[in-house]
């Protein structure tokens, strides 16, 4: 019985879905689009929406380094961007895009168990494969590309994000407030705030999540201007000046 409770348990963890911050994948999937809407770095874009086209390259150097070329990518709020991307390597590399806890929660989760997803914020290619991913940068911040695949990433198989906020940010949607309580470890921070119009909730002190560009421009008892919105069902700070 003990045998059967404990094979029963693993299968149901297993079968889980996983709602982090992001997952990785081997492409586009439209039953796990809908998972991943709101991600903090984004969403899956569409492609007759794509305002340009970046090339990304994955292979290893004769040093034993592992590179993706370009090195960091610069993008504007709101952006769609289809990544081209090609395994020029000799091994297999995947490509994706999540925040940096995201990919440091996923990169551990894959040193213990090698696994392929299928999720549109990434693609895992084979060594001369090729394939894109669209997304759409909704979120101002600074955001990490990726190959995780167990000692990938460690190679030297990541870069930088940097998503500037867009200048044309509607005013009406900022929120006057002041930070109370700042949790970066949790990725939290206590807001004493006024009405959110954007969210349609009357001024109360609340609990927000916020990522590591977020909380950096933070500190407790500072007067602030924000935007918060959902993303993956928790309210999130995703603007603030």
């Amino acid at each position: 019985m003990k045998n059967l409770l404990m094979t029963t348990t693993l299968a149901l963890a297993l079968s889980a879905p996983v709602f982090a911050s992001g997952t990785h994948s081997g492409g586009h999937d439209d039953d796990h689009v809908g998972e991943h809407a709101q991600m903090m770095i984004g969403k899956p874009g569409d492609a007759a929406s794509v305002d340009r086209t970046i090339n990304v390259t994955m292979r290893e150097t004769d040093d034993g380094d592992m590179v993706f070329s370009p090195e960091a990518f610069e993008i504007a709020q709101g952006e769609t961007i289809r990544f081209n991307v090609t395994n020029a390597g000799a091994l297999e590399h995947e490509f994706v895009l999540d925040t940096m806890a995201g990919n440091e929660a996923h990169k551990e989760m894959m040193a213990k168990m090698d696994m392929e997803h299928d999720d549109p914020n990434s693609i895992r290619l084979d060594e001369g494969a090729s394939g894109d991913v669209i997304w759409t940068f909704s979120n101002a911040g600074t955001f990490e590309f990726a190959c995780l695949i167990p000692g990938h990433y460690e190679s030297g198989m990541h870069g930088p994000i940097t998503v500037a906020q867009n200048s044309e940010q509607n005013e009406a949607d900022f929120s006057s407030g002041k930070i109370k309580k700042i949790d970066a470890k949790a990725g939290k921070v206590t807001i004493i705030h006024g009405p959110l119009p954007k969210l349609d909730m009357p001024a109360m002190t609340m609990v927000f999540r916020a990522d590591e560009a977020m909380i950096a421009k933070m500190s407790e008892g500072k007067e602030v201007e924000f935007v918060a919105d959902r993303v993956n069902g928790k309210l999130t700070v995703t603007a603030i000046k």
